[in-house]
């Protein structure tokens, strides 16, 4: 695993999957390297080998967003590792790094969730804890109550836990829409020591993450449909929109709708009906550390 903020690795790690013939670079039948090596790429972006190296080794700091901007092309980067490569490089600029990252939820932001009764809707934070949600949501992620508040991670309920509930139906789109999630979330949250402790657990104790990981893939997918797989109700598609929260703690609303009309509608309204717990309002999960902390 690479360093959370380190641009060199991310690069590295790039330019290992751009293969040669997608970018018009002949190669020889003895070539031993898939991806391009650091001259082919550096005569790609128009810059020296030298100044690439340095780079990647990290003994340049500071690149221009001309360079930046031209290692993208040359990367072939869609717009959100783009948008990665420009924050690893701001690192060394940026403001003075938090050192504490709020798992507490706005009183205000529980009423948001009280007032949606009908759809699930949580809070969750940049390493994907479950930091708040309601009714529904706690009954869709099969009962969230019954887990330790410190347990309540999707990334660890994906990868590490999935017995428990193989809550999404398309499970490996799942799994790469979270590792890209906390890539982001590395760029944007570098000196987080508990995100860099759940990273290290994840790739210590699941090999497709760390595979996911290994391609420094990066996306963020706002909004679109999600299935989920119940066992008390089977299938049901779900459209989700998740809103940052602008106070730059990390945190998001994550909405969950069925289309009006839909069978998916009345298999949400069978669900709530099924559950037998007394709704009590949002649920505050207070996630501080790794399980057991």
């Amino acid at each position: 695993m690479d360093d959370l903020g380190d641009l060199g690795a991310f690069l590295q790690s790039r330019r290992a999957q751009v293969t040669p013939a997608s970018v018009g670079v002949a190669v020889g039948a003895r070539r031993r390297v898939s991806g391009l090596r650091r001259e082919e790429l550096a005569q790609l972006a128009g810059m020296s080998v030298d100044y690439y190296t340095r780079l990647e080794q990290g003994r340049a700091t500071q690149p221009s967003e001309h360079v930046l901007d031209a290692l993208s092309r040359a990367l072939r980067l869609d717009q959100a590792a783009r948008a990665h490569l420009h924050r690893l490089a701001r690192l060394g600029s940026r403001r003075p790094p938090l050192t504490h990252y709020p798992a507490e939820v706005r009183p205000q932001l529980r009423q948001v969730l009280d007032a949606m009764p009908g759809f699930p809707a949580l809070i969750i934070n940049h390493r994907v804890d479950m930091l708040a949600y309601n009714r529904p949501a706690g009954t869709l992620y099969c009962d969230l109550d019954s887990m330790p508040a410190a347990e309540r991670n999707l990334a660890r309920m994906i990868f590490l836990d999935a017995e428990r509930c193989g809550t999404y139906f398309d499970g490996e789109s799942c799994r790469e829409d979270t590792v890209a999630h906390l890539r982001q979330a590395a760029g944007e949250f570098p000196d987080d020591a508990e995100l860099a402790a759940l990273i290290g657990e994840l790739s210590m104790g699941s090999r497709r993450f760390s595979e996911l990981w290994g391609a420094a893939r990066v996306r963020v997918r706002s909004h679109g449909p999600k299935r989920f797989r119940h066992p008390l109700i089977g299938v049901i598609t779900l459209h989700q929109e998740r809103f940052v929260l602008p106070d730059g703690s990390g945190q998001e609303l994550i909405t969950l709708t069925p289309e009006p009309g839909s069978a998916d509608e009345d298999s949400l309204r069978l669900l709530a009906n099924l559950d037998a717990t007394p709704a009590s309002g949002p649920t505050a999960a207070t996630t501080t550390g790794r399980p057991g902390a």
